[in-house]
């Protein structure tokens, strides 16, 4: 498990070999309500294994054909992304981490976070 500036570092540094992904898995209420990491790729928890497995032909996303991918993947407060991380090292995917604390301590930390515009009126 890495912290939110960990996170945010690995982002940013491209001397890192593999493709580095930020994954949010949270639902779509919960991004609208905290907001997101610009970037990130939203990737709903109930469908995350089969977007990321190489071996899955149909749903996989088209970069994930290789299993040494660095997938963070990020959720509210750091609970559900553990859990979500130690499957996809299930799979195969060893670099496989979460973000300690979630979207939570992302914001904490001061890293950017966008909030999505709402529309009000009739």
């Amino acid at each position: 498990r890495i912290t939110p500036q960990q996170a945010f570092d690995e982002l940013q540094d491209p001397s890192i070999p593999m493709p580095v992904l930020l994954v949010d898995i949270r639902p779509a209420a919960q991004r609208e309500e905290h907001g997101f990491v610009r970037g990130s790729l939203v990737i709903e928890r109930n469908v995350l294994e089969w977007r990321f497995d190489p071996r899955c032909l149909d749903g996989r996303l088209e970069i994930a054909t290789r299993y040494d991918l660095r997938i963070i993947v990020i959720c509210q407060e750091g609970y559900t992304s553990s859990l979500a991380a130690a499957s996809l090292q299930d799979l195969g995917l060893l670099n496989a981490t979460d973000v300690i604390g979630g979207i939570k301590a992302w914001r904490e930390a001061g890293l950017p976070v966008d909030v999505p515009q709402r529309m009000w009126g009739p």
